[in-house]
């Protein structure tokens, strides 16, 4: 099997203070907390937007599993809507420690480039520095991370940079080389 060297980034905010806002994009845009957990939903979110960025950890996640993570306490799911429809998300892992992990981020296509992935990155992360007000029993956020790596869009780096996280860690690793699946069979241009 063919591989291909794929470098991941790691980047944080160690103080809420590190935010640095978005403009708002303009027309009807606004930004829910998915707040029933949803397989179905949240499946749809994460093939929608990563399947021409070949995100493929979770596609072969049962129902079960789906719902497993879902509901855990930790677990927080920001949806952008363009007047009514889903156009990116943004999910949130709170960890034991106080951090708090951009576990996923991202628009799906037709959304890109329309100044909402950088509003709604700015908007998820003020969500995880004040998760603990919405989850009794947390701890505050100490530290909010994310990584991306060159599989992502071309402008991930660029636009966690321009919301103040900052690079602490770099990897490359040969990973195998994956066929961009789609949300489903024939949904990229060309296939």
């Amino acid at each position: 099997m063919n591989s291909i060297a794929v470098t991941t980034w790691y980047l944080e905010q160690t103080s809420p203070g590190d935010l640095l806002p978005a403009a708002a994009p303009e027309g009807d845009v606004r930004i829910v907390r998915a707040e029933v957990p949803s397989p179905e939903f949240s499946r749809f979110l994460y093939t929608s937007v990563g399947g021409d960025i070949a995100w493929t950890d979770r596609l072969g996640w049962t129902y079960a599993q789906w719902r497993e993570y879902l509901e855990q306490q930790v677990v927080e799911t920001w949806v952008a809507y363009d007047r009514g429809t889903p156009a990116g998300f943004v999910e949130l892992h709170a960890q034991d420690d106080g951090a708090v992990e951009i576990a996923y981020f991202g628009l799906l296509p037709a959304f890109r480039g329309r100044r909402i992935g950088g509003h709604l990155l700015a908007q998820g992360t003020a969500r995880a520095w004040d998760l603990a007000d919405r989850r009794p029993g947390r701890p505050a956020t100490k530290r909010v991370w994310v990584h991306t790596c060159s599989k992502d869009g071309e402008f991930a780096m660029a636009n966690y940079q321009r919301r103040g996280f900052a690079l602490y860690s770099t990897e490359v690793a040969e990973e195998p080389a994956v066929a961009t699946p789609g949300p489903w069979p024939g949904a990229l241009p060309g296939a």
